[in-house]
């Protein structure tokens, strides 16, 4: 599981041109699953970045999590993230990452288990053409690969 993590004032998704759901400051989660992935994983990556000390305080200094600002999560299932660009060649290769099927059950088991922990959470559509329109905090992005 790879997950794109943005620190952001504010993002809003359109799906397939559709106005869809958007949330002020928070967490804008970009989401690849693999083959291997499973529940642990997932509870595991939930917990590292809900107490990920990734917003100010009134010091200036990256001390709050997104359960101490009461921040909105949204959620958005990215194929491409567990992508092989390889050393040669043009043409990525994503057979590192999980089957549809698979994915997309992933994907709504994160949802579920992050709803469980009373924050905001909005989310994309699995496997839909998807607008996300952002407004970067910082900018502050990381990577978390489990």
């Amino acid at each position: 599981m790879i997950t794109l993590i943005q620190r952001v004032k504010e993002a809003k998704v359109k799906i397939n041109g559709n106005s869809g759901d958007e949330i002020d400051a928070g967490l804008l989660l970009y989401i690849g699953f693999e083959d291997g992935d499973d529940l642990n994983k997932i509870q595991w990556t939930i917990n590292k970045i809900f107490n990920l000390r990734t917003f100010t305080d009134k010091d200036g200094k990256m001390n709050l999590s997104l359960t101490d600002i009461n921040g909105s999560l949204m959620v958005i299932s990215n194929f491409t993230l567990p992508a092989d660009l390889g050393e040669s060649g043009r043409r990525p290769s994503f057979t590192k990452s999980a089957k549809p099927e698979i994915a997309e059950e992933l994907y709504n088991q994160f949802i579920d288990e992050c709803r469980k922990l009373n924050v905001k959470v909005v989310t994309g559509e699995f496997g839909a053409m998807m607008e996300i329109d952002s407004v970067a905090d910082g900018p502050v992005n990381y990577i978390l690969k489990r």
